[in-house]
């Protein structure tokens, strides 16, 4: 076992990968809202009090807070960084409300909200592409060529040179997609699509639940069905490859995140398998200690996180300003402001509430508690 990078090296690695994603996803909205002419108040990475900022031209506030861990554009005629309409702005001349968030037309609003997650997934795909051209991508088929002995693809009848095609339906063309797939379905029964001498036929297993760890002691459960294929080949992809590469690469990712999050829902994993900010900073340094691969990998899927996040339907977050605008189209007139009111206030105890959730699950994983469970005692 490796032992994680210092906490200062942590926090500088943290705040690379937090820093330009908050900046990359705030400037999504701020881009569609200018196109829109949409007046901009103000723009800040962090929270807080302001410790460094400058006004521009167009008289808005760029801005950084002392709270590095979130940002926010926030526009004129707002109340709060929430998007909370000023109900004291019905009183500005018609050209001034031309420029203000609340008055654009419906479709507008959504599109301004919506392009802070979009980005992030762009940029993830931007990175993917970067990667991709810098270091090429794993192209090993899924030919079986090792079993484990009584493991689950061992008793379900696998043998050696099988061509695993599909697993529940979806066509695999690469062993890392199938480790992908098979990784995130502990204890879950698959079918899977193999060819063998040339004959297709049809294998059912259910895969094994293990628990492993990575050099850095983290744990992580995982399913395996005891399957090996050949040594990872890496394979240069031309210009016209990397943009489909990079784009299958954020929806896997995304679909990872989606599934795991289910499977919490659900009870299939613990909710002790969540982590919040003081996770990510010891995993960033931990991916930085590894080098500019590994770095730029855990970046893509931090963003790929920040957008998937945003668009959780809970209101203070982008998702729930979209759910308003949604039935706000429907309905064909907005949410009245007191049900919007006590949206935010039901969104911003939710939000409080797992951030204090997951704040506790870190500091167990660091072992905070045992270590005050053994002084108390």
């Amino acid at each position: 076992m490796i032992e994680s990078p210092g906490i200062l090296y942590s926090i500088g690695a943290f705040l690379l990968i937090i820093g330009p994603l908050v900046f990359v996803h705030e400037m999504g909205h701020y881009l569609v809202a200018r196109w829109f002419n949409t007046k901009v108040e103000k723009f800040s990475i962090g929270f807080g009090r302001e410790i460094a900022g400058w006004t521009d031209k167009k008289d808005t506030r760029w801005k950084i807070g002392w709270l590095p861990l979130g940002g926010y554009v926030q526009f004129a005629g707002d109340l709060n960084a929430a998007s909370q309409p000023d109900p004291n702005s019905n009183t500005l001349p018609d050209a001034e409300k031309a420029k203000l968030f609340q008055y654009k037309p419906v479709g507008q609003r959504f599109l301004i909200i919506l392009a802070g997650p979009m980005i992030n997934f762009l940029f993830a795909i931007i990175l993917f592409v970067g990667i991709f051209a810098a270091y090429g991508q794993a192209q090993n088929p899924a030919v079986v060529t090792a079993l484990e002995e009584g493991s689950p693809a061992d008793v379900a009848g696998f043998e050696i040179g099988d061509r695993i095609t599909s697993v529940q339906g979806r066509e695999i063309d690469r062993f890392e997609d199938l480790a992908r797939y098979v990784s995130l379905r502990p204890g879950e029964e698959m079918t899977f699509g193999v060819e063998r001498d040339d004959e297709p036929l049809t294998i059912t297993a259910v895969t094994g639940d293990v628990t492993v760890e990575d050099r850095f002691g983290n744990a992580a459960r995982i399913g395996r069905i005891g399957v090996y294929g050949s040594a990872i080949e890496i394979q240069q992809l031309s210009l016209l490859e990397l943009p489909g590469a990079a784009i299958d690469q954020t929806i896997s990712s995304l679909e990872m995140i989606t599934v795991g999050l289910w499977q919490i829902i659900r009870g299939q994993r613990s909710i002790q398998e969540l982590g919040g900010p003081l996770k990510i900073g010891q995993i960033s340094g931990q991916t930085a200690s590894l080098g500019i691969y590994a770095f730029l990998i855990f970046m893509a899927m931090i963003s790929i996180n920040l957008g998937f996040i945003n668009l959780l339907p809970i209101p203070m977050l982008d998702g729930g300003h979209l759910v308003f605008y949604a039935a706000e189209a429907v309905r064909r007139r907005p949410i009245k402001p007191e049900a919007q009111e006590w949206a935010f206030r039901m969104g911003l105890a939710v939000l409080l509430g797992f951030m204090l959730m997951v704040t506790v699950i870190d500091l167990g994983s660091f072992g905070v508690w045992e270590r005050l469970s053994g002084l108390i005692g």
